[in-house]
């Protein structure tokens, strides 16, 4: 079996997950790290035996590397459309982190810039790769709920406050330069964790026949912008042309965990810990109730490695389900800047 060479921009602590997961995957090689920060630069080099000439201090130097395949940008999201535009130029495949771009437009000018060169393309939602997600769609196309009417998801972690004694709570120092806070950077719970359940939402709408996912409006129940100007706590409502809803709830003030709950007419199906490896799913009905459990042997970015490396085995020129389609990413980001942007 041949192998899919890897090259990772950005060293940060979702890239070291990343990085850390190649150990039990046949058919994925790490060739590459790149990082402006030499610290990371020869840690990762050290702990992922990385050779010196394919560890690189300067991104383009990865990106123009001939060894390489595919290239996973790790980069703050302002960053990140800049940095696929360098890897279309150099007509490398592309995996990206998590939201894709910084709003609609910059996705739509990606669009039209894959549709001409026919690149490889996905963005990394990890959880999609679980085989609990792709369970939850066979229930759903096999009726076993029936007829989709809204689906309930949350996302939320507990980042600005922080136990004192008993009850009370102390505010934590926040680091401005950190991406999650930085507005600069792209930063916000809606872009950083309710992208989430905005992608989630987007999967299982699109199970429903005849709907047009571009077709939705948005109502803005909760939003609080914090101390660097980002928003650390919103909840909302999709609502879609055919009548099905989405309340989702994004949250750096709150540990709402990252359920979700999928209602049909017939019952509902309860996933518990959507994004960061699902523990079971629990199908709830009118008659009876169950529950679904399968135990990885990989995690679930070991699987969306081997996963993306397959298709480009396969000679795939597009990502196969479960990744995140082009198209699903304009949506996505679509919702995102209205979830964003629309007045309370």
């Amino acid at each position: 079996m041949g192998k899919i060479n890897w090259g990772v921009i950005g060293l940060g602590n979702i890239a070291q997950k990343f990085l850390e997961s190649f150990s039990k995957i046949h058919n994925s090689n790490l060739l590459a790290v790149a990082s402006k920060d030499q610290a990371k630069l020869d840690y990762s080099k050290e702990k992922f035996n990385i050779k010196s000439e394919f560890a690189f201090n300067d991104y383009e130097k990865l990106i123009d590397c001939k060894e390489i395949d595919i290239v996973y940008i790790s980069l703050p999201n302002s960053f990140h459309f800049y940095w696929i535009k360098k890897c279309i130029e150099n007509k490398k495949k592309i995996l990206v982190e998590k939201p894709a771009t910084l709003n609609y437009q910059e996705a739509l000018n990606l669009k039209n810039i894959f549709d001409y060169n026919k690149l490889f393309f996905s963005e990394g939602f990890m959880y999609r790769y679980d085989p609990l997600i792709k369970s939850t769609i066979d229930l759903i196309k096999n009726d076993e709920i029936g007829d989709l009417l809204s689906l309930e998801s949350s996302f939320g972690i507990n980042l600005l406050t922080k136990k004192k004694f008993m009850f009370f709570k102390k505010n934590k120092k926040i680091d401005k330069n950190d991406r999650k806070f930085c507005k600069e950077l792209g930063g916000g719970c809606i872009l950083d964790l309710g992208c989430y359940a905005t992608s989630l939402t987007i999967l299982i709408s699109s199970l429903i026949k005849n709907i047009d996912n571009n077709n939705f409006r948005i109502r803005v129940f909760e939003r609080e912008i914090g101390e660097t100007g980002v928003d650390v706590h919103s909840k909302a409502k999709i609502i879609f042309e055919n009548g099905f809803t989405s309340n989702v709830k994004a949250s750096y003030k709150e540990d709402l965990g990252n359920n979700t709950i999928i209602k049909g007419k017939k019952g509902n199906i309860l996933i518990e810990n959507t994004f960061l490896g699902i523990k079971k799913i629990k199908v709830n009905l009118k008659k009876r109730n169950y529950i679904i459990e399968k135990k990885l042997n990989k995690n679930i970015y070991s699987l969306e490695i081997e996963n993306i490396s397959q298709n480009i085995l396969d000679g795939a020129n597009k990502p196969l389900f479960p990744a995140m389609q082009p198209e699903e990413t304009i949506i996505n980001m679509k919702v995102l800047d209205s979830w964003r942007n629309e007045k309370l």
